[in-house]
């Protein structure tokens, strides 16, 4: 990608799943860094060297929270954060597990009403407002 004529700029990807369940959305809480810790975001994490955005999404999934996803549709396009970061968010059903907070302080299940009752990311808000017509 061209950025100003300057030449090419490396674009550095997230990836998040919106992991619905019986209409309600899991919402998990940022134990790191100090910065982001106790806000809300959705399970995920960065893309290695080598894997696909979808890869990397149910890599990050088993390693955060203990399950296997599904992959459904992707929620919107690059989702811009700080810098040349950009996050990426699918959709996905638990196929297997139950989720743990294996790396987060605490997970939660949110219906379409609770949405707001969670301090979400503000790079994440957006993107619940995106998912908010697939649960119900």
């Amino acid at each position: 990608m061209m950025v100003g004529g300057k030449g090419l700029v490396h674009i550095r990807v997230v990836v998040g799943a919106a992991i619905i369940s019986a209409g309600r959305l899991l919402a998990a809480q940022r134990a790191e860094p100090a910065a982001l810790a106790g806000g809300w975001e959705f399970p995920g994490g960065k893309v290695d060297p080598g894997e696909t955005d979808e890869q990397a999404l149910v890599r990050e999934c088993h390693e955060e929270i203990g399950v296997k996803v599904e992959l459904g549709d992707k929620i919107g396009g690059d989702w811009p954060l700080t810098g040349d970061w950009v996050m990426r968010v699918w959709v996905a059903r638990l196929v297997e597990g139950e989720p743990q907070a294996l790396e987060h302080l605490a997970l939660r299940w949110l219906g379409p009403a609770e949405l707001d009752d969670v301090d979400w990311l503000p790079a994440d808000r957006p993107i619940v407002d995106a998912i908010a017509p697939y649960l119900g």
